[in-house]
């Protein structure tokens, strides 16, 4: 006697296989070389540092009108002989940097600018050699996550046209006839700028990818609303004193005024509207210049104690940490910055200066990731 079927059995009397399940956007974000990205990403941002570094020294010791100009692929090869190396010097003796500032000059002396300012460059090259090769390689072997591949090629874009505002920069000091022996100071301050920017979204990305997509949007529901919005002011106030201190660097105002915390003797230093048009003393005046640089820091330092003391009340003990890092940054930045001043901007103490603004830069954006993605605490740890 037959056996009674199901009315859902399937009368073919084939077992039904189970349905593939659907991998939505977020499972879609685990796939992909995560980890070899972010290491990948790592490497670029040890070398943008390295980059604005090396550019720093290189703008402190007065090397960065040397190789007068733009040669993206040749010029990646340095004069191998004494012929090519007069060359290179008499094309720099006809700018005004030489015939005004530097006709004591030898060979040899030439040879020393040239090679931070061709190290510079070259690094600049091998940045994008790295991202070239790493897009590329993750690209073809379709290991880029779901929603990254738009986010990896920003960074190289952004890169690309830091090399076209690099020689615009140069290109202002390469003048002849004309009395100008530096590169303009807005130019050098966006210059810098766009550095921070592509080390600000490297930095981001990196962190991003130290946690699974899931992760993300799981800790995004935690997120700290009005502490991510004081943070932003605070990444954002910090970028403004970045510019302002290329301002100070491009036209030397930093050895202008050497007291703290006056200048001059007094509180505003002297004749801070001299130049006309007026717009001019901001960009072109160093104590005013140098005036706006000390002031904007005062600001600075005290938002920033704002955005600490917000912080304290955060309930993830990550998010703490972080700002306490931050504001141990800022508190040795003030002290560098004030012996930077007081020493007349030597390149060894200026160097550090700059050095520090990194680190700045980098722990604000590491607690601005945090309260925008807080890592869970327990209840101990909150208390």
């Amino acid at each position: 006697m037959s056996q009674k079927r199901s009315i859902f059995e399937d009368v073919s009397g084939e077992t039904p296989k189970e349905a593939p399940k659907a991998v939505g956007v977020i499972d879609g974000g685990t796939k992909g070389a995560r980890r070899g990205i972010r290491a990948w990403l790592m490497v670029l941002f040890a070398l943008v540092v390295a980059m604005i570094v090396v550019g720093g020294l290189t703008r402190l010791t007065d090397s960065g009108l040397s190789i007068t100009e733009w040669r993206p692929v040749t010029g990646a090869m340095p004069p191998m002989s004494e012929v090519e190396w007069q060359s290179e010097f008499d094309k720099y003796k006809q700018i005004d940097q030489w015939q005004i500032e530097n006709q004591w000059m030898t060979l040899a002396d030439f040879k020393t600018i040239y090679w931070w300012e061709w190290g510079h460059r070259q690094l600049g090259r091998v940045i994008g050699l790295v991202w070239t090769l790493g897009f590329f390689g993750f690209l073809v072997a379709r290991q880029i996550p779901t929603g990254w591949t738009g986010r990896l090629v920003l960074i190289g874009a952004l890169g690309g046209a830091q090399g076209a505002v690099g020689w615009w920069m140069v290109a202002s000091g390469v003048t002849s006839g004309q009395g100008v022996t530096t590169v303009a100071s807005y130019r050098l301050a966006t210059h810098l700028g766009l550095a921070f920017i592509i080390l600000g979204f490297i930095g981001w990305y990196i962190l991003m990818m130290g946690r699974l997509e899931r992760d993300l949007m799981q800790a995004r529901r935690g997120k700290e609303a009005k502490l991510f919005g004081l943070s932003t002011g605070l990444l954002h106030m910090s970028f403004v004193q970045i510019l302002l201190g290329a301002l100070v660097a491009g036209i030397d105002a930093g050895r202008s005024y050497t007291d703290w915390p006056l200048m001059g003797g007094q509180v505003i230093p002297p004749d801070p509207m001299m130049l006309e048009p007026v717009w001019r003393n901001f960009f072109e005046n160093p104590g005013l210049v140098q005036f706006v640089h000390r002031i904007w820091g005062y600001l600075l330092v005290i938002f920033a104690v704002v955005v600490w003391r917000r912080a304290q009340g955060s309930a993830h003990a990550a998010t703490r940490f972080a700002f306490n890092a931050a504001i141990a940054a800022i508190a040795v930045q003030i002290a560098v910055g004030v012996a930077t001043v007081v020493y007349a901007a030597p390149v060894h103490i200026a160097i550090v200066h700059q050095g520090v603004a990194i680190a700045v830069w980098a722990l604000i954006l590491r607690a601005r990731f945090l309260s925008h993605y807080p890592i869970a605490s327990s209840v101990r740890d909150a208390t």
